[in-house]
């Protein structure tokens, strides 16, 4: 005997925050050499922190987690840069700050 089922098979969704965790992921990167990368960075992490803690509550629920997962590395990728990327600018200010301050006491021009 055959059995009719009239129920619709389940379709699950993608990962919560997983574009949103992929978008922010990217510009992290490509702006990882100036600061903004290091705010675009964090906020994916968190974005893609908030969907993993989603995602291990209720793993039925959603589809592959590709997306969420490159998002999440390309975001941390893209903070430690922009982290970097800060450093390199508060370090090069500081040392051009101090050359420019030993220069001028050098000269010491008074006109």
């Amino acid at each position: 005997m055959e059995q009719n089922n009239n129920q619709l098979p389940r379709t699950q969704e993608n990962a919560p925050y997983s574009i949103v965790t992929l978008v922010l992921g990217i510009l992290s990167l490509v702006t990882g050499c100036f600061c903004a990368g290091l705010v675009l960075g964090i906020i994916g992490v968190v974005f893609g922190g908030k969907g993993k803690n989603a995602v291990a509550a209720n793993p039925e629920k959603y589809k592959g987690t590709g997306m969420l997962t490159a998002g999440h590395i390309m975001s941390i990728i893209g903070t430690i840069l922009g982290g970097i990327a800060l450093l390199v600018t508060i370090i090069t200010y500081a040392a051009g700050a101090a050359y420019f301050s030993w220069l001028f006491d050098l000269l010491s021009l008074d006109f």
